[in-house]
């Protein structure tokens, strides 16, 4: 299949022309700009529905029910979401990383996804993960610091969360080389492949490029998909890059395409086309979803020492979720009833949310040992031995 946008490698300065100024670098498009044509976009920031020709066909079956299943994902997503950020606030959690603002870039590129494909995720994709069938509560226990993840990745096809920033792209480089090599790559229906998450952020980091570099000379069913929110904690994308970051897939040999991150639709219909791309054999694809973080890095993290309300306001008008809901209102008739229906659904999964957190039992103290090496061994016994020892004399000492 032949690749729906304009990319020719020979737009790279060669080494013995010029060196290009900045200005001529970033002209047109500079790395924190948003449109130009190269932005893919199905539904404006105002709700309208516009065509691209280039990926209509990869969301003309979806229907009405279909983009109310999508604003319903959102919905429920969002409110779990600031749940995670309200029970940490309330020491239920060690932490949580809000995906606020992001959710249509998570829900569109979870559910361009095939059940026998893929997904390594970051530790922000907790809009893909509910694509990929985990209930929200098995996030709890990352975070409340109990477990590592209680879903089976190979199952789900949504592996366990990575906290080593960019690593999971190795990883995700690694499986599909191997998909490649077991020949489940081609025109069969069952075809697979594999997608990998990561943000703005992670680009600088050696792991992203190595797992570029892999997945390029292999020619790996691999989707990488950046989530530009622009802010990498406290470091702006400009200080990262000089120009958009699908761009630098021209240099690694393979397609980048930026999509507008806060278009449900259009980061649907990218994806399941890089997918397709991937699946049929023509290799890695880069996808830059330009989308905004509306919340903190983490819970940890105070936005407001390095980021203008301004700002923040600006973003809150292409709200992913409010688009979607104009454009039921406007262009399809959707009744009140519906909105409130989710609108109480969304309650009832953060009572259940909230609930399970609460009641969480606290492991015991000698789980760390028990759940970090297969076997056992002397010295990891004499350790157990003696924290246990330990442990049990704070509770001597709390008892006279």
């Amino acid at each position: 299949m032949s690749v729906p946008h304009e990319w020719t490698p020979s737009e790279t300065p060669t080494p013995s022309g010029p060196r290009p100024s900045r200005e001529q670098v970033v002209a047109g498009l500079k790395a924190t700009d948003e449109g130009g044509a190269d932005l893919v976009q199905l539904l404006t920031p105002e709700g309208e529905r516009v065509s691209d020709s280039r990926f209509d066909s990869y969301a003309a079956d979806v229907d009405v029910a279909a983009l109310q299943a999508l604003y319903r994902d959102m919905v429920l997503v969002r409110r779990f979401d600031r749940e995670g950020n309200a029970l940490q606030r309330q020491g239920q959690l060690g932490i949580w990383v809000p995906l606020l603002g992001q959710e249509a870039a998570q829900i569109g590129a979870g559910r361009a996804l095939q059940p026998q494909d893929m997904a390594f995720p970051s530790y922000r994709e907790h809009g893909v993960a509910w694509t990929r069938g985990i209930d929200p509560t098995e996030l709890l226990g990352i975070f409340r610091g109990t477990d590592h993840g209680s879903w089976d990745p190979k199952s789900a096809g949504f592996h366990l969360y990575t906290i080593v920033i960019g690593n999971q792209c190795l990883n995700a480089a690694g499986y599909g080389m191997g998909q490649r090599f077991e020949g489940k790559v081609g025109e069969d229906p069952d075809a697979e492949a594999t997608i990998c998450f990561f943000g703005d952020g992670a680009t600088s980091q050696g792991d992203v490029h190595e797992g570029f570099v892999w997945a390029a000379v292999y020619d790996a069913p691999l989707v990488f998909y950046c989530q530009n929110n622009q802010w990498a904690i406290s470091e702006p994308t400009e200080r990262q890059t000089r120009v958009p970051l699908y761009k630098r897939a021209t240099g690694y040999g393979f397609p980048g395409i930026r999509v507008d991150g806060n278009d449900v639709l259009a980061c649907l219909a990218v994806t399941r086309w890089a997918l397709e791309e991937c699946r049929t054999g023509n290799g890695p694809v880069l996808i830059e979803a330009f989308t905004y973080r509306m919340d903190a890095h983490t819970t940890s993290d105070d936005p407001t020492r390095y980021r203008l309300a301004d700002e923040l306001e600006l973003w809150k008008l292409k709200d992913p979720i409010e688009r979607v809901r104009v454009n039921l209102v406007r262009e399809h008739g959707v009744e009140q009833e519906f909105f409130d229906g989710v609108q109480a659904e969304s309650d009832e999964l953060a009572e259940r949310f909230r609930s399970f957190c609460r009641e969480m039992p606290q492991p015991a103290p000698d789980r760390m040992f028990s759940e970090v090496y297969a076997e056992a061994s002397p010295v990891l016994d004499a350790q157990r031995e003696a924290y246990l020892k330990y442990h049990e004399s704070f509770e001597t000492e709390g008892s006279r």
